[in-house]
């Protein structure tokens, strides 16, 4: 199957909006509790999918979150474990999580053979990859042969601008869905209310972390009525 039928099939919806859950709080409880209604939100306000991060807390959180949260809501799951993204196969495997995230699937940023191996151990784990991510130093190779060198190691391309929260160039994934063709490409960064039809029409799916909380603030929860606006947007462009 190709990569771009696997993605599809992933997400029951088209263009999915995925979101970001920081594992932000004061101790593991509270990160745990929060991330848990943070999903809950996602979940009644049709968001299609969540990724568990690391950003403010540790695999154990990330662990955790799975463990309680494993049958418990119709998102489609996936994770990003930034200490330790090869451990995020087999934690995915072990909870029922459909996917990950790497910010970078480029050469000079992986250990490729623990990378190869662990994809042939857990076939059934897609694979979100960065490829232009944001705070990751650039290839020096031209743009076609990072992105046929991604295309190879994962079942959809993401992007982003220059920094969290930072609005990603439509110039820049309109070069890169040009080049791409067909396969799958995800914003990672910067969506909000004002540019997500536009992005949308040329990426196929949306990583939305910041624009959920109050202020754009990571630490703070997620804010109902800005996923509750986006979503709406979102049905009308699908519709």
């Amino acid at each position: 199957m190709s990569n771009e039928r696997e993605f599809s099939k992933l997400f029951s919806s088209k263009k999915p909006i995925i979101g970001m859950i920081h594992l932000a709080g004061r101790k593991k409880e509270d990160k745990v509790t929060r991330a848990l209604e943070e999903l809950a939100i996602y979940d009644q306000e049709g968001v299609s999918g969540a990724i568990i991060e690391d950003y403010h807390g540790s695999s154990e959180d990330v662990e955790e979150t799975l463990r309680q949260s494993n049958g418990r809501f119709n998102l489609v799951l996936g994770i990003n474990v930034l200490r330790n993204p090869y451990g995020a196969f087999k934690l995915a495997a072990d909870y029922g999580a459909r996917f990950v995230q790497f910010d970078s699937v480029q050469t000079k940023d992986l250990d490729l053979s623990l990378y190869e191996n662990m994809r042939g151990a857990f076939p059934n784990i897609l694979v979100l990859g960065g490829v232009g991510f944001k705070y990751i130093s650039p290839t020096g190779n031209p743009l076609e042969i990072d992105l046929e060198e991604g295309k190879s190691r994962c079942e959809a391309i993401v992007t982003t601008g220059d920094g969290t929260g930072m609005e990603t160039p439509l110039e820049k994934l309109r070069q890169y869905q040009e080049l791409l063709r067909d396969f799958p490409l995800i914003v990672g960064a910067g969506v909000n209310l004002r540019n997500v039809c536009e992005q949308l029409q040329v990426c196929d799916g949306a990583i939305v972390g910041s624009y959920f909380k109050p202020e754009g603030n990571t630490q703070l929860p997620v804010d109902r009525m800005k996923v509750r606006d986006l979503i709406h947007i979102v049905g009308k462009m699908r519709d």
